[in-house]
C-alpha cells in the first residue's frame, strides 16, 4: 500500500536531511543577494508552469508532484537556502495511512512536503475552495484529490472532513493538514484545532505531528505568495512519532501541540545563538 515512488524513494534513504554546507548557489542570487526574484522566476519558469501544463493534460500524477516538489527544493538550495530535515523514518513503515498535523508558516511546506510525505507514502491535503479554483495553482491541486473546504461553515466543513478523510484514508492515502487554517508567524496553541485528531480516530489510524518552521519564504503583502527571502534563516521539518488514538484523542492532541511548540523554541533558541538573519 505504502509503496515509494519508482526512483525517487532514495532521495531521502535515511532519517535525516541537511543541505551540505558547501551547497553551490547560482550566479544570480549571487549576484542579486538582495533580491527574491531569483528565486520566484526560477520556481515559477521551471517548476510551476511545467506543472501546470501537465495537469491541464492529466499527465499530473503523483511522480510528476514529488518531481515537482523536489525541483523546487533544489531551486531554494541554489538560492541559498539551508534545509534540516529530521525524522523521516516515522514515514515509514506501517500498512495503516497517517493524519499528519503541522503548524502552517508559510507557502513553503505546501510545496515541499509532497518531496518529503509522497516519495514515501500516498498522501493529499486538505486545501480551501479558493486554491483549487485559482487559474495556476487550482489544475495542479485538482489532480491530487484533496479534501476542499469552504470555511464558510465550520460545522459543515467538520463533517465533510470527517467524511472524505476517512474515504482517502481507507484507500491508502494519508492526510496531510494544517489546523490552523491559515499562515501564523508564530505558534498559537489555543489556534491549532483537533479536526487532524478527530478524523485519525474516526478512521482508524495514528496521527503523526510535524513541526516545521519555513520564515525563509515570507508573506508578501501584495503578492502573498512571493514575499520576503530571508536567506539565512534555516529551514526545518521534523516529524513526530504516529500516535494511535485512544478515547476522546485529548491526549494525543496535547502530545501533537507540544511537541511542535518545543521544537520551535528550540529553533528559535539556536537561531538567536546564531545572530541576526536578513529578508530581502
Amino acid at each position: 500500500m505504502n509503496q515509494p515512488v519508482d526512483g525517487l524513494f532514495d532521495l531521502f534513504p535515511g532519517d535525516c536531511y541537511s543541505t551540505p554546507p558547501d551547497h553551490p548557489v547560482s550566479i544570480w542570487d549571487r549576484l542579486f543577494f538582495n533580491s527574491r526574484w531569483p528565486l520566484y522566476f526560477r520556481f515559477i519558469i521551471n517548476v510551476l508552469f511545467k506543472s501546470r501544463r501537465q495537469a491541464v493534460k492529466g499527465e499530473y500524477d503523483r511522480k510528476q508532484w514529488v518531481q515537482a516538489s523536489h525541483d523546487i527544493m533544489k531551486c531554494i538550495e541554489l538560492s541559498g537556502g539551508k534545509f534540516h530535515i529530521e525524522g523521516l523514518n516515522h514515514l515509514r513503515g506501517g500498512e495503516r495511512s497517517l493524519v499528519i498535523v503541522a503548524n502552517h508558516m508559510s507557502t513553503l511546506e505546501t510545496l515541499i512536503l509532497p518531496a518529503l510525505i509522497a516519495s514515501i507514502r500516498p498522501a493529499t491535503f486538505i486545501v480551501k475552495k479558493s486554491l483549487i479554483n485559482g487559474p495556476v495553482f487550482g489544475p495542479i491541486m485538482r489532480s491530487r484529490n484533496p479534501i476542499v473546504v469552504g470555511r464558510e461553515n465550520p460545522r459543515q466543513d467538520l463533517e465533510q472532513v470527517l467524511k472524505e478523510g476517512s474515504q482517502r484514508l481507507a484507500s491508502g492515502l494519508s492526510i496531510i493538514l494544517f489546523p490552523e487554517s491559515t499562515r501564523q508567524k508564530t505558534f498559537d496553541i489555543k489556534k491549532f484545532n483537533s479536526l487532524g485528531v478527530k478524523l485519525a480516530r474516526k478512521a482508524g489510524v495514528p496521527v503523526l505531528p510535524l513541526a516545521l518552521k519555513t520564515d525563509f519564504w515570507g508573506t508578501g503583502a501584495v503578492l502573498r505568495p512571493f514575499g520576503p527571502v530571508r536567506r539565512k534563516k534555516t529551514i526545518h521539518f521534523k516529524f513526530g512519532t504516529p500516535l494511535p488514538i485512544s478515547g476522546n484523542g485529548h491526549i494525543e492532541h496535547d502530545i501533537c501541540t507540544n511537541f511542535i511548540s518545543d521544537q520551535l523554541k528550540n529553533w528559535h533558541h539556536a537561531m538567536n545563538q546564531s545572530g541576526p538573519e536578513s529578508a530581502v
